[in-house]
Formats: structure tokens, C-alpha cells, sequence
């Protein structure tokens, strides 16, 4: 089964690939996504690459744990807009004698509320938080807090009225009604929240990106380790998840490369509009790279039985990222300000 978007929308695996036939402002160096494939193989013979990844992180909720799959619905309706102005401290938020910042703070402080008191797990609870609540819940201790605070506090109201009315309160209704399919789920969250509805107009041609819907069917693909509610056979229908971070990483390994304006633009710290030509093209590039890198995984036999698929790989360049900032952080990345990522 192919993942369907809504209306007229290409899904976005095919936004990618028509987003990359078109591109003026991005290109894809072919030898760079022939490097990287090397380099992800290599990875994961050193089992750097694994769905087990997930579990690693001491922010991320245990699969045990009974409301485990509300707790990445809200998480993931908040995964969104973590970078800070060049000249601000990183919105940190501290956590069990831990320091987090971008997403892992996020997760961090919805761990943290729950901890104080706060069921942010229960729809009830979250759809009624008023915009100082919020504000409250995700303090940081630095001066920075995050943005987008009255659209956070917006996405929360959307997913938890829908919840509540449509679903019997928990998220596990809509994970049931899937059939255990990602391509399903993956229609279900952008037919139902429309505020996981991630599309663009790219050359008078409907194109659908849905970086948080998909990173949602993943990481409930990743929590419970492809068993139980993530048994998704189909989850190689999920492509990567186009953000502003990734692509720093395709940049790095020679997959992408920017035309002169573009780079510019991105050194200068502009923030390119979303939607916008430019912003489209990364991301709908992002997208095309890491599947011709899958393609080349597969043509070798190593994708076999899902042992790397565009999550996997997403997941593995995001997280190297993190490792390495200090050698990619030169190349800049692309800002917007957007609930879509």
C-alpha cells in the first residue's frame, strides 16, 4: 500500500522525487549519495544504526509504561521550531540533574510536569492549558524559552479536542483503527489533526512533506521496537522526516549543494518563509537523497528485514549531528519559523 496525503497532495515520497526533478535553488550531487550509502553501511555493521535507538534516550517514555502512546502523540505535536536567534542562549531545560536543549528539552519538560503533578499525557488536562500553563511547563533555565509558545499551546487544544471526541480519549484508538499498516496511521493523523497537515503549492503542484505525522508513526514504530502497536511491515513507506537539521547533514556529506543565493541566504541567518520556493526545495530534496540513498541500501541486500529503512537513517543522521555540531555547525542551516518542524 502506498502512502495516500489528502486531497490532491502528492504523498511525500513522490513530493520528493517531483520537488527534485524541479529544484532551481537545491541540487543532488550523485556521488555524495553514493558516500553516504558507504558510510551508513559502514554504521551499521558497527550496529551504530538500530530501532533501538529510541530506548536510549532517558527523556523518551517506556513502551511499559500505560500511557505511553498519548505521551508521543503530545510530544510530537510540539516537535516543532527549536532553533534560537544566533545571539540568544538555547532554550535548556533541566531535568534530573540532566541539561537538555531542542527537542530533548521539550521532552524533558513534558517529563518534568508529569513528575510535578501535571497529567500532560491526558487529553482533559492538555487541551486546556492556557498559554502561561505552558509556559510554566516548558521553562528553561536559561533566558530563552521556546517559541511559538500561543501555537504550541494551539496544536494542543486541536489534538486533544479531537481525542476526546473522536477517539475515546487515547491515542491507542486511532494506532487500533490502523491495521497495523504506517500507511495508514501515517492518513489517519494528517485526515484527523490538521495541525499535523504539512503541505505546500510547489509549481502549481499540491506537495505534502508531514515531517511530524511521519516521525509520529515512527517513533511508535521505534518505542515499541516494531512489536505490539508499532508492527508496521510496511514501515519502509515512511520516508525521512524534513526538518532544518537533516539537510545540514546532507550538506556535510555532499548530497546537497545550494545555489549561490541560496547559501547565502542561510549564511546570513535569513529566514526563508515557509512554503516558500527555496524552504520547499530543501526539505522535498532532503526527502529524494535519503530514498536513493535506501535504494542503493537495497540494491546491495543490506535492507533486508527492515535492518535500515528512511527512518533509520533520519534518525542516524539527526543524531550524528548532535555528535559532531562542532564540525557541521559552519555550514549553516536553513531557518523558519513553522508548527511543521
Amino acid at each position: 500500500m502506498s502512502v495516500m496525503s489528502t486531497s490532491d497532495a502528492l504523498n511525500p515520497r513522490a513530493s520528493g522525487e517531483f520537488i527534485a526533478d524541479n529544484a532551481k535553488f537545491v541540487n543532488i550531487k550523485v556521488d555524495g549519495i553514493s558516500k553516504l550509502a558507504t558510510v551508513v553501511e559502514e554504521r551499521l555493521q558497527l550496529n551504530e544504526i538500530s530501532i533501538r535507538g529510541f530506548a536510549e534516550s532517558p527523556v523518551h517514555p517506556k513502551p511499559k509504561e500505560p500511557q505511553c502512546l498519548d505521551a508521543l502523540l503530545v510530544m510530537d505535536a510540539l516537535n516543532f521550531s527549536f532553533w534560537t536567534p544566533d545571539n540568544l542562549p538555547k532554550w535548556t531545560v533541566e531535568y534530573k540533574e540532566m541539561k537538555y536543549t531542542g527537542y530533548f528539552a521539550l521532552c524533558a519538560a513534558l517529563m518534568r510536569a508529569k513528575d510535578e503533578g501535571i497529567d500532560v499525557w491526558k487529553p482533559e488536562v492538555y487541551s486546556k492549558l492556557s498559554e502561561p500553563e505552558l509556559a510554566r511547563i516548558l521553562r528553561s533555565c536559561t533566558e530563552t524559552g521556546p517559541p511559538l509558545l500561543a501555537e504550541r499551546v494551539q496544536c494542543l487544544q486541536e489534538i486533544g479536542q479531537v481525542i476526546i471526541s473522536e477517539f475515546d480519549g487515547t491515542f491507542a484508538t486511532v494506532i487500533n483503527k490502523c491495521n497495523n499498516s504506517a500507511a495508514q496511521l501515517l492518513k489517519l493523523i494528517v485526515n484527523s489533526f490538521p495541525c499535523f497537515r504539512d503541505e505546500a503549492v510547489y509549481k502549481n503542484q499540491k506537495v505534502a512533506i508531514y515531517k511530524r505525522a511521519q516521525i509520529l508513526v515512527a517513533d511508535v514504530w521505534s518505542c515499541f521496537e516494531a512489536q505490539g502497536p508499532g508492527h508496521f511491515p510496511d514501515i519502509d513507506e515512511i520516508t525521512m522526516f524534513a526538518d532544518y537539521r537533516v539537510p545540514q547533514m546532507l550538506i556535510y556529506y555532499g548530497c546537497l549543494e545550494y545555489s549561490p543565493e541560496l547559501q547565502e541566504k542561510i549564511e546570513k541567518g535569513t529566514e526563508l518563509p515557509s512554503g516558500s520556493e527555496e524552504e520547499v526545495e530543501i526539505r522535498g530534496c532532503s526527502i529524494a537523497v535519503v530514498d536513493r540513498v535506501y535504494k542503493q541500501l537495497v540494491a546491495k541486500g543490506v535492507a533486508k528485514n527492515h535492518l535500515v529503512n528512511p527512518v533509520l537513517i533520519d534518525q542516524w543522521l539527526w543524531t550524528e549531528r548532535r555528535k559532531i555540531a562542532s564540525q557541521v555547525e559552519h555550514l549553516g542551516y536553513h531557518k523558519t519559523r513553522t508548527i511543521f518542524y
